[in-house]
């Protein structure tokens, strides 16, 4: 796939107008940098930080149906959500592997989803093969609705910077009609980070205005733009999963960890009987943290042994900018799961010592 074959967002131009280092992403020319991944990884956790998500999918829902539909493909009670509510849910296949992680939004009158970029169009084929015998409507809204992250612990002073009256008063995983700046938008406490901040989406017609009028409220206030590669560091030290590494089709949520996602005794959606088998016995595998001695860095696919026995893998591993130390997630054998247990990471044909932890690595201090 060439830089031409490559999907763009409204923002293209503006990210390489500011120096954007642009790679291949799920499909999209998006920004890995701009300066340097720490630089900007210490920008989100002590000030501001924007991301351009608009790669990301979103999918409006409505007819009278909808409700009962999103219940159907989704492991989360979608029947219980409130107007102005965000909630964290799976697709899972028959068998309870996952298609994709994704947020419902609940708003007056339709529900949304947001959904990883790479997974747009198969989440959109799964939809559609599904949506038989319920009368609703899905509108592939990513172009014509780009989205905005402004994540850190100075996103609420950005916005009261744009005049935005409801944001201090949102509740975390919540979304309502604002306006931001002068602009008519979808306002979410949402984000990807570990921190605070907010999400914006708005008409593609006034993104670029809107983007230029966070910026400069943003200033005075230390913002800086934000690329996928702190975006992973970031994630990866609040221990979010992300798709094609702690998630995938042969990996269902019970075994990832993602429980309060799936409500078993709720609606009977798609993989619920698979999943409810496994509730029943102990997943063989547990999703863990690692520490590491040292700054080696364990890659995804490096293996976790004790003595001469592989015991588990890899999936995302750093260097951590907030707590400098070498961090890493993987799937282990439930026996080596315990917080605190040596193990080994073979790293390139050395091994590394490590020790299990607690998850998430990084927990932002509450004021």
């Amino acid at each position: 796939m060439t830089d031409e074959t490559l999907l763009q967002t409204i923002f293209h131009d503006w990210h390489v107008a500011q120096g954007g280092r642009m790679v291949e992403f799920g499909g999209w020319h998006m920004p890995v940098q701009y300066s340097t991944i720490v630089d900007e990884h210490n920008a989100v956790r002590n000030a501001l930080g924007l991301f351009d998500v608009a790669h990301m999918g979103r999918l409006r829902f409505d007819g009278p149906d909808a409700c009962r539909f999103l219940d159907h493909v989704l492991t989360n009670d979608v029947t219980k959500l409130q107007p102005g509510q965000v909630r964290y849910s799976l697709v899972t296949n028959e068998a309870g592997g996952i298609l994709d992680d994704v947020l419902v939004y609940r708003l007056d009158d339709s529900y949304m989803l947001v959904v990883n970029a790479s997974n747009r169009e198969k989440i959109l084929a799964w939809l559609e093969a599904h949506r038989s015998g319920f009368d609703v409507t899905i509108d592939d809204r990513t172009q014509s609705h780009p989205m905005i992250a402004l994540q850190g612990p100075k996103a609420i002073d950005l916005m009261r910077a744009l005049d935005c009256e409801p944001a201090a008063a949102m509740k975390y995983y919540s979304v309502t009609p604002a306006t931001v700046g002068g602009f008519d938008v979808l306002l979410s406490r949402t984000g990807y980070t570990g921190e605070d901040g907010f999400e914006v989406i708005i008409e593609s017609g006034q993104a670029l205005a809107l983007l230029d009028r966070i910026c400069e409220a943003g200033k005075p206030l230390g913002l800086q733009p934000a690329g996928l590669g702190c975006r992973d560091t970031l994630r990866l030290e609040a221990a979010m999963p992300l798709y094609g590494h702690e998630l995938d089709e042969q990996t269902d949520p019970l075994t990832a960890g993602l429980g309060f996602g799936v409500k078993l005794d709720a609606g009977d959606f798609i993989g619920r009987d698979a999943l409810l088998k496994i509730r029943e016995t102990a997943t063989a595998r547990v999703r863990v943290g690692l520490k590491l001695e040292g700054r080696r860095i364990a890659r995804e696919g490096a293996a976790v042994v004790v003595g001469d026995d592989v015991v588990g893998e890899v999936t995302s591993g750093t260097f951590s900018p907030s707590l400098e130390e070498s961090i890493a997630m993987a799937y282990v054998d439930r026996r080596y799961s315990d917080t605190g247990l040596p193990l080994e990471i073979d790293i390139r044909g050395k091994r590394v010592a490590a020790r299990t932890v607690d998850l998430p690595f990084y927990r932002r201090p509450r004021g």
